[in-house]
């Protein structure tokens, strides 16, 4: 494997306010360059890094981005030959190879991952649902989304949903959005193997369906429980209360403000937007929504989520470890980490194969790493370690 270097991407989080940050210009357009030494990091902390990254220490890690202060400060992108990698699993059969084996839905497929048509732009998987989140933000904060406390049955009929009992009349919009529905799903297994309810849901032919019959497990509101399922809903329910397919809706409102031009959004079977998994942008794109987050939802002159959504989106709605270390807000995830003797929180996306958009909001620090760690039980990249190797190299 090997690395190249190209020369010439959120808050008040939680509680207290937002760190003070030097902003002379915005990365609209392109990200400004600099160096580890301008913008307090120790370049060769970053090259250990870089090295052991390159040497497989993580896995499968296919880009490496840190930027502080809206600077460029670090860029590694690490070349792999997944059609060698992954080949004799993409003619195989199994939980991963969804129906066509040369479709969108063959993840060991190099024609669909994990870059699109074996171009530039990346999988982003999971991490789309921190996307579809900023989406629905903003849809709220145009007053064109319901309120997070409607019943999601009333986007359905009800006499064709199974599995209707008092606690799924319960089930709202913010339940869905907090990965707390009280369905029955597993998702906490590998995704290769079969009893992943993912998996299940994968070779149905209408993935909304398929999740919203699920009976009951648990009230909502209760309990966090990892469920793919319920953010293709909200995608459902973007599309009958706004009238107007999500991509579209993003591309307006969101990625065009942002100079993200070139990106690719996959469909589910029945052509609703695949709103869990579906986005492809480069890294430097992604890295532009976590710095719309960073900077309370401003971009340039022009507040493009509500400061308030932002608020709430990273603000811890459940626990997703007995300890707190890891907690949820609105499809972010939240992890603790100690820096200078103090209690921090970091925000990231979180996509299988470790695709990682982190934010150290008081650090002023964006953080993408994207990588195709796709089989159980083989060395990946997750999000408290890149944190803790970035740390080394804050001075």
């Amino acid at each position: 494997m090997k690395s190249r270097y190209l020369a010439p991407l959120i808050a008040i989080l939680i509680l207290g306010t937002p760190p003070v940050i030097a902003q002379s210009e915005w990365p609209t357009k392109e990200w400004p360059l600099t160096t580890p030494k301008e913008v307090g990091l120790d370049a060769k902390a970053l090259a250990s890094f870089d090295a052991d990254i390159n040497e497989g220490k993580y896995g499968y890690v296919d880009s490496m981005l840190v930027i502080r202060h809206g600077k460029v400060a670090y860029e590694r992108y690490y070349e792999h030959d997944y059609g060698s990698i992954y080949g004799q699993e993409s003619r195989t059969p199994g939980p991963l190879v969804v129906n066509d084996p040369t479709g969108p839905y063959n993840y060991f497929n190099p024609w669909w991952h994990p870059y699109y048509r074996r171009g530039s732009l990346h999988t982003m998987q999971s991490a789309t649902k921190s996307v579809v989140s900023a989406v629905i933000g903003i849809a709220i904060g145009r007053n064109e989304f319901p309120a997070l406390d409607t019943p999601v049955l009333s986007f359905f009929e009800p006499d064709k949903v199974a599995n209707v009992d008092e606690r799924k009349r319960r089930m709202t919009l913010g339940h869905l959005l907090t990965m707390s529905a009280g369905l029955d799903w597993n998702e906490s297994v590998p995704y290769a193997d079969p009893t992943n309810t993912f998996t299940i849901m994968a070779v149905s032919p209408d993935w909304v369906k398929f999740t919203i019959d699920r009976p009951m497990a648990k009230d909502p509101g209760k309990d966090f429980e990892y469920n793919s399922g319920a953010t293709l809903i909200l995608g459902h329910v973007f599309r009958l209360a706004t009238g107007k397919d999500l991509e579209e809706y993003a591309v307006q409102h969101l990625f065009t403000p942002l100079g993200i031009n070139d990106y690719h959004w996959k469909r589910t079977p029945t052509g609703l937007v695949d709103t869990q998994e579906g986005l492809y942008v480069a890294p430097r794109d992604i890295a532009k929504i976590a710095y719309l987050f960073l900077k309370q939802g401003q971009w340039e002159e022009t507040q493009i989520v509500h400061q308030e959504w932002v608020t709430a989106s990273l603000k811890p709605s459940l626990s997703v470890t007995d300890d707190r270390s890891i907690e949820y807000g609105y499809k972010w995830w939240l992890y603790h980490y100690q820096h200078e003797g103090k209690d921090r929180v970091a925000f990231a996306g979180v996509g299988f194969g470790n695709q990682l958009p982190i934010v150290l909001p008081e650090l002023d620090l964006v953080l993408v790493f994207t990588g195709w760690n796709i089989l159980p039980d083989r060395p990946r990249l997750g999000a408290k370690i890149a944190i803790e190797r970035i740390l080394a190299a804050v001075k």
